[in-house]
């Protein structure tokens, strides 16, 4: 079987810029970790290191998941639609979620340290958020 580049490039979103495709390896990423959130505690355990292992339950991991699958398909969408203002606004509302999230582990509830594990996705979210704030006259259409 061979691999055929052209078929492959034409799966990727149509969009002008960088934007849709950060979106989509962003996407792709978090189905990664949704996978390994349902199948280890491995990873989810470097995140949150200021608490004993025990504490990072199965449950937590599962949950989280849930939420990182649910963040997958809407930036996913927002990929191939990025156009579209309410796919747009709820791609943009998730890295607000995301950063959030893992701001307030670190800084306020100080279950997870300053680690590339948890600071990989603040990374994410706030390039993320300040990349699709920049540049949401540009991409969204009324």
């Amino acid at each position: 079987m061979t691999l055929d580049t052209q078929a492959i490039l034409e799966l990727l979103p149509k969009g002008d810029g960088l934007l849709p495709k950060w979106q989509l390896l962003v996407a792709a990423v978090a189905v990664f970790n949704t996978l390994q959130n349902f199948a280890t505690l491995k990873l989810t355990r470097r995140v949150y290191t200021r608490v004993p292992p025990n504490q990072v339950t199965a449950l937590q991991a599962r949950t989280f998941a849930a939420w990182t699958l649910t963040a997958a398909i809407v930036r996913g969408y927002a990929a191939y639609y990025i156009h579209d203002k309410r796919i747009y606004d709820m791609a943009l509302f998730t890295y607000l979620i995301a950063f959030g999230h893992l701001s307030s582990e670190i800084l306020i509830y100080q279950t997870a340290k300053f680690n590339s594990a948890a600071l990989i996705p603040v990374i994410v979210s706030t390039v993320s958020l300040i990349w699709m704030l920049r540049d949401y006259d540009f991409y969204v259409t009324a």
